[in-house]
């Protein structure tokens, strides 16, 4: 079992509240979603395992099991090109859980018109292949935010 922990500080709101129809229709998998603490902070990586996509707005990592999570810093924030966004590892590196993989400004993302709100999904997943999804409160970053059967 992975048990996949918050990116982010801030407040969960589960994958039916993203402003976007391919997350919130759990298109890519089911997860959850965390709306942010709008203040510059650090997305670190929600299990131990490999970076097997990175981009500045968005980071996928691979766990032992196999299992593939997604992390979505905002939505449509592929649009900034990568400005206000700083990558600090790189894509091929072996991360443990909670190691800050990027550097951003929720603020300045909705300031840029975006939803800061960021996506965390299971790739490839069922939904019933998850337990414990938290779909709403306050969340600390490290905090767990689904279990992965």
């Amino acid at each position: 079992m992975t048990t996949v922990t918050s990116p982010l500080a801030g407040r969960a709101i589960g994958l039916a509240a993203v402003p976007d129809p391919v997350f919130s229709g759990a298109m890519v998998g089911p997860g959850t979603a965390i709306d942010p603490v709008r203040e510059p902070s650090e997305a670190v990586s929600p299990v131990d395992g490999v970076i097997v996509s990175l981009h500045p707005h968005a980071f996928v990592v691979v766990d032992d099991s196999g299992h593939g999570v997604l992390t979505h810093l905002g939505i449509d924030t592929v649009q900034l090109n990568g400005e206000g966004f700083e990558v600090l590892v790189n894509k091929g590196d072996t991360v443990t859980r909670g190691q800050a993989i990027v550097r951003w400004d929720p603020a300045a993302v909705e300031a840029a018109g975006k939803s800061p709100v960021c996506p965390v999904v299971a790739l490839e997943a069922t939904a019933d292949a998850l337990s414990a999804v938290r779909e709403s409160g306050d969340v600390t970053t490290g905090a767990d935010l689904f279990s992965w059967n």
